[in-house]
């Protein structure tokens, strides 16, 4: 009797064992790598591919068996069964395919098992099919324990090949398949060995018809190639895909690292890898970035870190914070669960928002706070001194000086130049506690906090004021800067907001009144006199449409002859409750306001349209406020108000005083030069007081000089007063100029002047002031009176 198990060692050729275990791994090896094929693909081709691993299996479990068995080499003759060994090849690839079909049909362990098992129980079929073709001269007799341990061995390590093959990631997981399936289909075929005993009978003849060990080994050389062709297709799609997948892989990193957002993938905490971007924000390379803790880069809380966003910042590698906001999801990298963080750099996002936020706080022009910043900061500011005892917070109102002739003056350009050079002059002689704010136009707020003494704040006006003053110095015309500015004190004034302000406004008020480029300190006094003064500001504004304005007129006669050549207008104003308001009350209000313009537009027509019902020998004098004179237009308003009225130039002549003319010379003699050539005559007013200069009557064109009544009243009986008067006469006589005494109320100065051959007076002597109608059989009424809009 002849074991094979004795055979196993002592009648095999080593060298072809080898080579049949070798082969059974490279087909092995072959039919896991295309199992991947076989799962990924979804779509018909998935039959093709399961066809093509179950030949490459079950040729190599085929061949595997019969080089083993071309190993053993008994002392007595052995064939093959042609038709059993072509069975036991279609059984092997057969088998194998339905157990392929089944492990890869879903992805489940179930499925995978199972499929195992059958792939393992076509070994163990294959097996023995082959065994039943081999002949010998004598019988095989087979040890059942040794069978049943095969099969387990076969089926066990089948099921463990297929789950391993797929499940996990690739590379390692296909090597280990490939081993165990090796070694269940080795182990299957040696321990089978082992279970048979040959015994030898001659008796026994072996058919003709059966397949000698060299035709077999053709069939085993060509079963070889067959796996070294289904190797290199398998190779061939290994590498394909692998480029493929190299090129997909670089295809979708260039498309990530086109992302302007970071992109980390992180595993456990740690990074596995990231993009260009996030490589960037950091400061670092890839080879700084894997395997480190996400998290000792990036300042995130996970558990906040959702879809939602969570702002933190990154730790650059120069030790900088850059905000960032995070997006935190789940995903299956690789087959195994990963985080993926999405960063986004808000550094310029903070900026536009800075930038709002100081556009929201600040003015665009000078850059200094607005009202709002100031309001928020002076009612931070009252809150800190509300129970200070020894500490007072002093609040500065300022407001330019006739800046709205600036503009109307050089325009707004000019202006916003201005407005510049304002913020950067006051901000200079200012703390870094103080702030200086622009509330809107040409007004100015400065919050002065902490102070040890209530006269801090004046200290700090007085800074200011001669901070413009060093400036001006060098500054054009158009240039000079002056304000008045108002103090109010917490808590000695006020302790809330709303009302510091009111009363820094009122001192404000009362700094302007007193003359400008000075301060004034808030005193209760003062509260009643602005409010007062704002009234009669608002209600000049619609004295107008009320119709609580009216003209009257004093006649202008020669001394000589007593003859009237002509009527000055003079502005009345009667309120329903304040009664007749006397012009010099109501008239510097009205140039303060900025209302005299329009006031001043509608004398004059109402002046005009009068006239224009006179006798052609008998003019018409308007006084003209001397920002009537500076605004841009008032030359075009006079002529329109000709036209309109029909008057004829020459009547009308236009009054103004020298204080006018010293605001800006240059633009009062372009001014002046203007309303001559449109033939109206201009007269210099209050001569004798205020800036009078005889180079002025030298440069203006002026075609009249009017004497102050303040040097009239007292020339019979003041020496001074007479000689100013004899003076002013003679210049007038020296120049060609017409010379007109105002305020002649006595005899006695009547005689005076007519000695002195004054030509011309004006007063209550010669003639009150009163309605027009009053001077009838005066201006001699020769044509239809001309109504206007303004005068109806």
């Amino acid at each position: 009797m002849l074991t094979v198990y004795n055979c196993i060692v002592n009648e095999h050729d080593l060298r072809l064992v080898v080579l049949a275990a070798v082969i059974c791994a490279i087909s092995a090896l072959t039919a896991v790598k295309l199992l991947d094929h076989v799962r990924g693909d979804e779509r018909s081709g998935r039959k093709a591919w399961i066809a093509l691993s179950a030949a490459s299996i079950g040729f190599g479990i085929w061949a595997t068996h019969f080089v083993a068995m071309l190993a053993f080499s008994p002392a007595m003759p052995t064939a093959y069964d042609a038709e059993l060994t072509v069975l036991s090849l279609v059984i092997a690839v057969a088998v194998t395919g339905l157990g392929i079909g089944v492990a890869t049909a879903r992805d489940t362990l179930d499925h995978r098992l199972v499929g195992g098992s059958i792939l393992g129980g076509g070994i163990a079929a294959m097996h023995f099919t082959g065994m039943s073709a081999f002949e010998v001269q004598g019988f095989l007799v087979w040890d059942q324990r040794f069978v049943a341990a095969a099969l387990v061995v076969a089926v066990a390590l089948g099921a463990l090949s297929m789950q391993i093959a797929l499940s996990g990631q690739r590379g390692w997981r296909q090597v280990g398949a490939a081993l165990t399936l090796t070694v269940g289909i080795c182990g299957l075929h040696f321990i089978a060995m082992a279970a048979v005993t040959i015994q030898p009978d001659v008796s026994v003849e072996i058919p003709a018809s059966s397949i000698s060990a060299t035709w077999l080994a053709a069939g085993v050389a060509a079963a070889a190639f067959s796996i070294l062709l289904f190797s290199a297709i398998a190779l061939w799609v290994d590498i394909r895909d692998v480029s493929r997948s190299r090129a997909e892989e670089q295809r979708m990193r260039d498309l990530v690292n086109a992302a302007v957002e970071g992109l980390v993938v992180c595993r456990e905490g740690r990074i596995v890898t990231a993009n260009a971007s996030f490589l960037a924000m950091t400061g670092r390379t890839m080879g700084d970035m894997l395997d480190a803790a996400f998290s000792s880069l990036v300042l995130v809380d996970s558990a906040k870190a959702t879809d939602t966003g969570q702002e933190t910042a990154i730790v650059h590698a120069n030790g900088d914070r850059l905000p960032v906001e995070v997006i935190q999801r789940e995903i299956d990298y690789d087959g195994t669960p990963h985080t993926v963080f999405a960063l986004r750099d808000l550094r310029e996002r903070r900026k536009a928002e800075a930038d709002i936020r100081h556009l929201a706080m600040h003015d665009t022009l000078t850059g200094l706070p607005n009202r709002r910043a100031f309001n928020e900061r002076l009612e931070r500011e009252i809150k800190a001194h509300w129970n200070a005892s020894d500490r007072y917070l002093a609040l500065l109102c300022l407001d330019l000086d006739r800046f709205k002739e600036v503009n109307d003056l050089f325009g707004h350009a000019a202006g916003d130049a201005m407005l510049q050079r304002v913020a950067e002059c006051a901000s200079s002689v200012l703390k870094d506690n103080q702030m200086l704010a622009r509330l809107g136009g040409d007004e100015f707020a400065v919050i002065v906090p902490d102070l040890s003494e209530p006269s801090g704040g004046q200290k700090v006006a007085q800074a200011i004021l001669q901070a413009f003053r060093e400036a001006n110095r060098n500054a054009a015309n158009e240039g000079l800067m002056s304000t008045s500015i108002g103090i109010a004190l917490c808590p000695g004034d006020a302790t809330d907001a709303e009302t510091l302000v009111s009363h820094a406004d009122t001192a404000l008020y009362c700094a302007k009144s007193d003359g400008r480029d000075t301060w004034r300190h808030f005193e209760k006094s003062m509260g009643q006199e602005v409010r007062s003064r704002r009234m009669m500001e608002h209600e000049l504004r619609y004295a107008i449409p009320r119709e609580e304005l009216s003209l009257a007129y004093q006649p202008q006669k020669k001394l000589d002859t007593g003859e009237t050549i002509g009527f000055e207008a003079l502005l009345r104003w009667s309120h329903p409750q304040r009664g007749n308001v006397s012009p010099a009350v109501f008239i510097p209000v009205a140039e303060e306001s900025g209302s005299i313009v329009t006031i001043g537009e509608w004398v004059l027509e109402r002046a005009c349209a009068d006239a224009a019902s006179w006798a052609d020998n008998i003019t018409v004098a308007v006084n003209v406020s001397a920002v009537q004179l500076h605004s841009p237009d008032f030359t075009r308003t006079v002529h329109e108000i000709l036209v309109r009225t029909g008057l004829a130039p020459h009547r009308l002549e236009i009054e103004i005083t020298e204080t006018a003319l010293v605001r800006d010379m240059n633009r009062a003699l372009t001014t002046l030069r203007q309303i001559k050539a449109l033939g109206v005559k201009v007269a210099m007013d209050d001569f004798g007081t205020g800036y009078s200069s005889l180079s002025n009557l030298r440069a203006f064109p002026f075609d009249k000089i009017k004497i102050d009544g303040s040097f009239i009243r007292s020339v019979d009986t003041n020496p001074q007063a007479a000689t100013i008067v004899k003076a002013v006469l003679g210049i007038g006589r020296g120049l060609g100029l017409p010379v007109l005494a105002e305020g002649v109320e006595t005899s006695a100065e009547l005689e005076f002047l007519s000695k002195e051959l004054c030509q011309i007076g004006q007063g209550y002597l010669l003639g009150r002031p009163g309605p027009i109608d009053r001077f009838a059989d005066q201006t001699a009424q020769n044509m239809p009176k001309v109504e206007t809009a303004s005068a109806a």
